[in-house]
């Protein structure tokens, strides 16, 4: 396949998630994010059959496929807690949204690691993270678990790429886990990806810590905050810490193709506009 950027944003899933390829289409995008359920409730209906149909036909003849689809789970689920009533509920609840994803056809599942809430190690909550992973993956086939590079609030893990090369190392099946990067949130982090050689240093870090392979996609946000705040505050792309020039050397990356690239900047009126920015960019 010859390199090609799919740009996108996580749209909103109104009315149905057969809405969404409709609403990506509608501002430009050649990829796209959702929640295929409740994004603040622990658990969503079943995918109905009918519904799946009428994604997938809307997919296909806005010509999306499933690689440049990235839904995203609740954000209640935490595959690290050390909360054993949490931490059930949170397995059956990724459970479901996996088999959401397969009932739309999908093959990838983005999530943020987990929190061991000052009550477990970090070593013991990142075991637990890839315990919960292989669990879901036993029970479903075909969706790669997404694991999201956090920027390192309060208990958050995943925001060194350690955290995730750590929970990589503990899940069976290699073939089905991945990493998507957050530009917002690895610069809060502590990745200098504003400058040049800070830019060149951290793909070279994941590559060597993580591995090129598992890179499956990035969230495009710019950022509120400056470089190690440790505090997620997304920014519109030009307007953060982070700056126009860094997304001019990341659309123009071509380690970044052939993946969703997915915008969650914070005014869904301006995403239209971003998209077409980044795309203007591409020389």
């Amino acid at each position: 396949m010859n390199g090609k950027k799919y740009i996108g944003a996580h749209v909103s899933a109104s009315g149905g998630v057969q809405n969404t390829p409709l609403a990506a289409a509608a501002i430009g995008a050649k990829a796209f994010a959702l929640f295929t359920g409740f994004s603040n409730r622990w658990s969503s209906k079943p995918i109905s059959k009918e519904t799946a149909e009428q994604f997938k036909e809307r997919c296909e003849a806005n010509g999306f496929t499933a690689s440049q689809i990235l839904p995203h789970d609740n954000f209640l689920i935490n595959l690290g807690s050390p909360d054993k009533a949490k931490l059930a509920m949170s397995r059956k609840s990724f459970l479901e949204e996996m088999q959401r994803c397969e009932a739309l056809g999908l093959t990838m599942l983005n999530f943020h690691p987990g929190s061991h809430l000052n009550e477990l190690s970090e070593e013991e909550c990142l075991d637990r993270i890839a315990e919960s992973i292989n669990i879901t993956l036993d029970q479903t086939s075909g969706v790669t678990a997404v694991l999201e590079s956090t920027a390192g609030q309060g208990s958050n893990l995943g925001w060194r790429f350690e955290h995730l090369a750590r929970i990589i190392e503990g899940v069976e099946d290699k073939t089905r886990v991945g990493v998507c990067v957050d530009t917002c949130h690895s610069h809060s982090a502590g990745y200098d990806l504003k400058s040049e050689e800070g830019y060149k240093k951290t793909w070279e870090e994941f590559d060597s810590i993580i591995g090129r392979s598992y890179l499956k996609a990035l969230h495009l946000n710019d950022n509120k905050r400056d470089l190690g705040s440790r505090i997620d505050r997304h920014e519109l792309i030009g307007k953060g810490s982070l700056g126009e020039e860094f997304f001019i050397r990341l659309v123009n990356d071509p380690r970044f193709d052939n993946m969703p690239l997915i915008l969650e900047t914070p005014d869904p009126e301006n995403w239209a506009s971003e998209i077409s920015w980044l795309y203007s960019q591409i020389k």
